[in-house]
C-alpha cells in the first residue's frame, strides 16, 4: 500500500503538470485572486495545493523518521517547496515535486517488478490433502484437516500436515526441514512432519496437530515473525544527510543575510533541493539489479545491495546448499579378505540396481556399469533391504539387523548399507552428501572479497557436517539445529560482523534467512518458503552465484557513492553561484534537472562489469 500511495503521488504530480500547462499557455488563464505581489491563476492553485499536502506528507514522514533515531535530506525538499511557494515561482515548484516523487517510485517500481517475477514462480505449496472417508479418497482443503482425520499420502507427495502413520512404510524426504540429506525410513507409529516428501509407497496417515501447528506452518509463522522484527538499516543518502542539510542551509541564510531579500535563500533552496541524492541510489539499484538479473539473481529490493557489500559474516546451509543433496560412495570396508573393495560394491550395486531407494540409486549410480552384473531371485523387504543371488553367490543388502541379525553393532557415524554374501557379513559402505564441485572455491572467493566470519547451520548429525565443513573451507560449524537455534545463531553476531548473510534452500532455512540481514536461496529447484523469505533468489544451481551477487553489490554501491558525492559537489557549487543570485528559482530548477541527468548517467555505470577484485579473482 506504501508503494503504491507513493506512485500514486508521482502520478498526481504529472497530471498537476499537464493541467497547468493547458492552463497557462493554452487557456491563457488569468489570476483568479492575488495576496500582495503574488498572483494565483488556476495552474498556481493547483500545484501549490498539491505542493502543500506534499510538503505536509513528507513532514509527517520526517517526523517519524525522526522518533526512530533517523535523519535524512527530506527536510531540504521541503524548505525548497515552500520557498518556492512563498515567492511564486510555480514551475519550480513543480519539478521539485516531480523529482521528490519520481525518486521514490523509481525505487519501487524497481522492487515491485522483481517481486512480481518471483511470486509467479513461487505460490506452488501443496493446499489439497486426499482425506479418506469410509474408503475413499476425497479432496479437502488442507487447513480444513481435523486431528483425528486420516489421510492418504501418495508417492512422490507432501505431507500436507502433522500426523502418525498407520498403515504402509515408506522412506520420507525431511531434508528440506532438518537438512539431513538421507530419506527416514518411517513405520506404522511413527511421527511425520508437514512439508517431508514421501517416497515410493502410499501411506496412510493419522491426523495428530492441525494445520495451524503444523512443522510447516510453523516456520512459516516464524519467519513472519522475524519479518514484523527487521533489522534496522540506515540507507546511503542518510549519512550525507546532517552536513549537506546544515552546509545547504548556512550557503541560503547568509545569502539571505547579505542581500536582504527572501528570494534569494529561496533560490539557494531550489538548487539545494536533494533530488540528486534521493534519484542517485535508485538508479544505481536499478542498475545493478538489472545486472544481478543478467548472471540469473533476482534481488528483491535495492537496499538489499548495499548490506550485501558491506557483508562481513556469511552463513550457510548445508544439504542442498553447500552439498548437492545427492550422495556419493565414501568408504567401501571389508570384513572378509575374500572379498576386495571393487567385488564387495560390485556385488552390492549388483543386488540394488532395481531398488527405488535414494540410497540403492545413489550405490548404482556410483557404481561402474561393467561392475554391475544381473541378480536373479530378487527380493525386496520393505525398510529393511534386498536380497537376491549374483554370480553363484547369496547376496543380502541393506540394514545390519537384516543382513547379520546376530552380528555386533559397528560404531558408524555416516550413511551405510551393510552386505552378506552367502550368510556371511562381508563387510559396509557408506555414503556422504555430494559436495558441489564450486563450494569450496565458493568460500575462498568470499574470505578474498572481505569475508570476516564464515559458519555453517545445519539440523544435520554433527560428524556428518564436520566432514562437510572440513572439504568446503569452513572452520565454524554449528549442527543438528532446529530452525529456532538457527536464528538464535544469526541473532547473536556481534554487532562488528554484521551484515549477516544467510544462504539456505529448504523450507527449514526461511526463519533465518529472514531473520539475516541479507537471506539468498538457491531457488532453482522451484518455490520454497526459502525464497518466499529471501531477499535475493538465485536462479541457477550454482552457488559461486553468491560470489557475484557481492561483487555486483560492491560495484553498485561504489558506483552510488561516487555518484552521491559528485551529486553533492556539483549541487553546492550551483547553491554558492546562486548564492550571488545570478540563478532565478526556475533556472535553478532547470540546473536541478541537468544534476539528475547527470546523475542518473553515472548511476547507470553499475550495469558495468565488476572488477577482480570485487569478484574475489585476485590472487592471495
Amino acid at each position: 500500500m506504501k508503494n503504491l500511495k507513493r506512485q500514486w503521488k508521482f502520478i498526481v504530480v504529472l497530471i498537476a503538470g499537464a493541467v497547468g500547462l493547458i492552463s497557462q499557455f493554452a487557456l491563457h488563464s488569468k489570476s483568479l485572486f492575488s495576496i500582495g505581489n503574488l498572483q494565483f491563476p488556476v495552474h498556481a492553485i493547483i500545484i501549490d495545493i498539491i505542493g502543500i499536502l506534499m510538503a505536509i506528507s513528507l513532514l509527517l514522514e520526517i517526523f517519524h523518521d525522526w522518533k526512530t533515531g533517523r535523519y535524512g535530506v527530506d527536510i531540504l525538499a521541503v524548505i525548497a517547496v515552500v520557498s518556492t511557494i512563498l515567492i511564486g515561482d510555480v514551475w519550480a515548484e513543480w519539478m521539485i515535486l516531480v523529482m521528490m516523487t519520481g525518486g521514490e517510485t523509481l525505487e519501487d517500481y524497481a522492487t515491485g517488478q522483481a517481486n512480481k517475477e518471483l511470486r509467479a514462480l513461487l505460490d506452488k505449496t501443496p493446499r489439497i490433502a486426499n482425506k479418506l472417508v469410509d474408503g475413499k479418497i476425497t479432496e479437502v482443503k488442507v487447513d480444513d484437516l481435523q486431528v483425528g482425520d486420516t489421510v492418504l499420502i501418495k508417492p512422490g507427495q507432501q505431507v500436507p500436515v502433522d500426523g502418525q502413520i498407520v498403515k504402509g512404510t515408506s522412506s520420507f524426504d525431511q531434508s528440506s526441514l532438518t537438512g539431513e540429506s538421507v530419506p527416514v525410513t518411517k513405520n506404522p507409529g511413527d511421527e511425520l512432519m508437514s512439508g517431508s516428501v514421501n517416497g515410493d509407497v502410499a501411506v496412510e496417515m493419522k491426523v495428530t496437530k492441525a494445520a495451524k501447528d503444523s512443522e510447516y506452518q510453523s516456520i512459516v509463522a516464524l519467519v513472519k515473525s522475524s519479518q514484523a522484527q527487521p533489522a534496522k538499516f540506515v540507507k546511503m543518502a542518510d549519512r550525507y544527510a546532517i552536513p549537506f542539510t546544515v552546509i545547504s542551509l548556512i550557503i541560503g541564510g547568509v545569502a539571505w543575510a547579505v542581500s536582504g531579500d527572501a528570494t534569494r535563500f529561496a533560490e539557494v533552496m531550489v538548487v539545494a533541493s536533494p533530488c540528486p541524492l534521493l534519484i542517485a541510489a535508485p538508479v544505481a539499484w536499478v542498475s545493478g539489479m538489472s545486472s544481478m538479473s543478467a548472471h540469473h539473481i533476482i534481488v528483491k529490493s535495492g537496499p538489499t545491495l548495499e548490506k550485501l557489500a558491506r557483508a562481513k559474516t556469511f552463513a550457510f546451509d548445508k544439504t542442498g546448499t553447500l552439498t548437492e543433496n545427492q550422495l556419493i560412495v565414501d568408504q567401501v570396508v571389508t570384513d572378509d579378505k575374500s572379498f576386495d573393495q571393487k567385488e564387495l560394491q560390485s556385488l552390492a550395486a549388483s543386488v540394488e540396481q532395481q531398488s527405488s531407494h535414494v540410497i540403492a540409486s545413489s550405490l548404482v549410480k556410483a557404481t561402474d556399469k561393467d561392475l554391475i552384473h544381473p541378480v536373479t531371485n530378487l527380493k525386496e523387504t520393505t525398510a529393511q533391504g534386498v536380497e537376491g543371488d549374483v554370480d553363484g553367490k547369496h547376496v543380502k543388502v541393506g540394514k545390519l539387523s537384516f543382513v547379520a541379525p546376530g552380528h555386533e553393532k559397528l560404531n558408524v557415524t555416516s550413511t551405510a548399507v551393510y552386505v552378506s554374501v552367502d550368510g556371511k557379513f562381508a563387510g559396509y559402505i557408506t555414503l556422504k552428501d555430494k559436495m558441489r564441485p564450486e563450494s569450496p572455491k565458493t568460500i575462498e572467493r568470499l574470505r578474498r572479497q572481505g569475508a570476516e566470519d564464515i559458519m555453517m547451520l545445519t539440523g544435520d548429525h554433527k560428524q556428518v557436517a564436520e566432514k562437510v565443513a572440513k572439504e568446503a573451507g569452513i572452520t565454524d560449524v554449528r549442527s543438528e539445529l532446529l530452525p529456532s537455534q538457527k536464528i538464535q545463531a544469526i541473532k547473536d553476531v556481534p554487532k562488528h560482523l554484521r551484515p549477516v548473510v544467510m544462504t539456505g534452500d529448504g523450507v527449514n532455512d526461511a526463519p533465518s534467512l529472514t531473520a539475516a540481514d541479507v537471506g539468498i536461496a538457491m531457488g532453482a529447484k522451484g518455490a520454497t518458503a526459502a525464497s518466499e523469505s529471501a531477499d535475493a533468489v538465485i536462479m541457477v544451481n550454482d552457488i559461486s552465484k553468491v560470489n557475484d551477487a557481492v561483487a555486483i553489490s560492491k560495484h553498485t554501491m561504489k558506483v552510488a557513492n561516487i555518484d552521491v558525492l559528485t551529486a553533492i559537489g556539483v549541487v553546492i557549487i550551483i547553491e554558492l553561484i546562486a548564492f550571488t543570485g545570478v540563478i532565478p528559482a526556475f533556472w535553478g530548477a532547470i540546473l536541478q534537472e541537468v544534476v539528475d541527468m547527470i546523475t542518473i548517467s553515472l548511476g547507470l555505470l553499475a550495469k558495468t562489469k565488476p572488477s577482480d577484485k570485487q569478484f574475489g579473482l585476485e590472487e592471495k
